[in-house]
């Protein structure tokens, strides 16, 4: 494909694309309609050879993505599978493979064949693992590892652009608890500070931009300076990103590129969310907005799926369109399996109640009440989020009814007396 045939220079040219009208349908809305916003930069489509494509962005549905992958310490690559896996049984719209350890390019080629949900990457992981250091990298080399994972299927890319030497200069100064949490962020700001040389993104990101157009692959604008405690507010660094970030995504507009914006993620004060979410959004003329969590409180560890769906919750209402998941290892250890689907489902459930707040209720929730005033189980887990987990809770029981109330359910007692 040439970049000048790829999705979005069509919806620019007012042409019909298979993948929009896959995705309207979808979603219920109108093909012009998204094509237009499409066009605008206020949505994307992910795409992905054979399977089905994805919707981001004003409009649609919020979307929720699963963070897999190895770490330099731990190194299963049956494992990150399975986790690949139940990620998209439970509910995740996208999964992103993090592997710094391991055969990776196996990695990927394995959790691509066992899924069919769109697939991002951060490419300096990988390039960082095989080199062994950031600091040995050529931007040369980090070119060449985005090529390589465009080119086996990476949906999405991640690049951490939007960062200068004079703003790492600005952060030395900045009052900060947590200073910067974000991992690709770190290897790119510490990569520009050993080398004393800009940032290596930037310096190619034509060329990034030219790899990513010709494969019609989704640019996403990572957000290094994001806060990694709710006493850090954003600050003048956090500010210079989003607004770097937002002039980067019209340059990569410009050249055939679709983007998403990364923004307002990490830990934010709950009062605050839906502040930040509307700065970000108008100041990047409401592209797609995607945020980590966020987590409103820091003192839920070991429960941070709940305390960032509470958050992702907040975010999505506020506007946000695409939310990375937490599990319960969050800053603790890596994840397995089982804790993938529980962050999975807590932000299947945030994207659900922020989507009820853009849009107002959705007609599961109706059916999925009407179904429970008859005692129908069985159409209740099929309309409920985790329908494995209430059909597991459910099989307990051993009655007919609700091993709760028994038989003074106030339903069917009211039923009886009011009929």
């Amino acid at each position: 494909m040439s970049s000048k045939e790829n999705l979005l220079w069509a919806a620019i040219g007012g042409e019909e694309s298979p993948a929009i009208s896959v995705v309207a349908e979808a979603e219920g809305m109108a093909p012009d309609l998204l094509q237009r916003r499409v066009a605008a930069g206020r949505a994307v489509v992910m795409v992905r050879d054979g399977k089905p494509p994805l919707g981001i962005g004003e409009g649609l549905r919020t979307k929720v993505n699963a963070n897999v992958g190895t770490s330099a310490d731990l190194i299963d690559p049956d494992g990150e599978v399975e986790k690949a896996m139940a990620a998209e049984r439970y509910g995740a719209d996208t999964v992103t493979d993090l592997s710094m350890g391991g055969p990776i390019d196996e990695i990927f080629r394995r959790i691509k064949k066992a899924t069919s949900a769109p697939l991002t990457t951060v490419p300096i992981y990988q390039a960082v693992a095989e080199k062994g250091s950031f600091d040995s990298i050529t931007g040369g080399e980090i070119l060449q590892t985005i090529r390589k994972q465009v080119g086996a299927g990476a949906s999405s890319v991640v690049v951490h652009a939007a960062i200068t030497l004079d703003m790492l200069v600005e952060l030395k100064r900045a009052k900060r608890i947590m200073g910067v949490v974000s991992k690709g962020g770190s290897f790119t700001s510490a990569w520009m500070l050993q080398k004393g040389e800009e940032n290596p993104f930037l310096a190619h990101f034509d060329e990034i931009c030219g790899v990513l157009a010709e494969r019609d692959a989704v640019l996403s604008l990572g957000n290094t300076m994001r806060s990694g405690c709710i006493s850090d507010p954003m600050d003048a660094v956090q500010v210079a990103e989003m607004e770097m970030n937002a002039d980067l995504a019209k340059r990569a507009n410009d050249l055939g590129v679709q983007v998403i914006v990364e923004g307002m993620g990490g830990h934010v004060r709950p009062d605050k969310i839906p502040e930040y979410v509307a700065l970000y959004k108008k100041r990047t003329n409401y592209r797609p907005l995607f945020v980590a969590g966020p987590l409103p409180i820091d003192i839920g560890v070991g429960y941070d799926h709940i305390a960032g769906s509470v958050g992702g919750a907040m975010a999505a209402g506020a506007g946000a369109d695409y939310l990375c998941y937490i599990t319960p290892s969050e800053h603790l250890a890596l994840p397995d399996a089982a804790q993938v689907r529980e962050g999975v489902v807590a932000f299947k459930i945030a994207a659900h109640i922020g989507d009820t707040m853009k849009y107002g209720p959705r007609l599961e929730d109706e059916m999925l009440a009407r179904h429970r005033r008859k005692r129908n189980w069985g159409d209740q887990f099929k309309l409920a989020i985790d329908g494995d987990r209430a059909m597991e809770i459910r099989s307990r029981g051993g009655t007919d009814g609700c091993t709760m109330c028994g038989k003074y359910c106030a339903i069917a007692i009211m039923e009886d007396h009011l009929r």
